[in-house]
């Protein structure tokens, strides 16, 4: 048994990986950071094969694939991506490209191109890691919620596809709210809500994944966010979302 996870150098990746390790998983860790993924090689329990990468490039996401294809993949688990703060006048372009293509292109690309393998093979399961901003505009970070929110909706789209062939390969979203992870660093912002531990979002993550889990929304605050962004207008939502962007100045 094998699993593929981008973004495994820290956060919901890494622990996403320790997870399936324990499961008995053989784990292809990929990342940008090679010393982190030797970290990680040290504290896993089964066979690890370290990819340093970075998935920005989608002529990159295609070499993983070629690489890695004929390792029968069981689990593809996407991961990577990375968020900015700021009014959209005043962020950085080159930035937000780059994010663009870490969390849409490479998730696109690796999703499709395993997809088809596992649907030939009618077994398999495909991981994307949105957040709960997917569900909302996201005013302050744009960027970020807009590249979410096309995520979750691929792989709801993907999923009915799926439903409809009759296939048995899964595919889930994980949609969590604020986690302690670098995430927080590199977007230049500090959460008002109180973080998750991302140790139990990745269990809670990969058991309703196994369980073909669709949306998963761990913690119970998140998932009256959820509830009361999908009764509330667009316009209160954003404006609400703005208040609170707001306060990590």
């Amino acid at each position: 048994m094998k699993a593929l996870v981008t973004g495994a150098s820290s956060g919901i990746g890494r622990d996403i990986a320790k997870v399936l390790s324990k499961m008995g998983y053989d784990i292809i860790a990929v990342a940008r950071d090679g010393n982190k993924l030797n970290e990680l090689k040290e504290e896993l329990e089964t066979k690890v094969e370290i990819i340093a990468l970075d998935l920005e490039d989608a002529d990159s996401c295609k070499e993983l694939y070629k690489v890695v294809k004929n390792k029968n993949i069981d689990i593809l688990i996407n991961n990577a991506g990375f968020g900015e703060f700021g009014e959209f006048t005043t962020t950085n372009l080159d930035k937000e490209i780059s994010m663009i293509n870490t969390n849409i292109t490479a998730t696109h690309i690796l999703t499709k191109l395993f997809l088809q393998d596992m649907v030939k093979k009618n077994k398999g399961y495909i991981l994307n890691v949105s957040s709960i901003s997917g569900f909302m505009p996201g005013p302050l970070m744009a960027t970020y919620y807009s590249t979410k929110s096309y995520i979750l909706r691929l792989t709801q789209s993907i999923y009915t596809e799926l439903k409809k062939q009759k296939s048995d390969v899964g595919i889930s979203v994980l949609c969590p709210g604020p986690v302690a992870t670098n995430f927080n660093n590199v977007a230049g912002v500090k959460f008002n809500l109180k973080s998750m531990s991302s140790e139990y979002v990745a269990k809670y993550a990969v058991n309703k994944m196994f369980k073909r889990k669709l949306v998963i929304i761990p913690g119970l605050k998140i998932k009256i966010v959820r509830i009361l962004a999908k009764i509330s207008p667009d316009k209160l939502n954003a404006r609400v979302c703005y208040h609170m962007q707001n306060k990590k100045r």
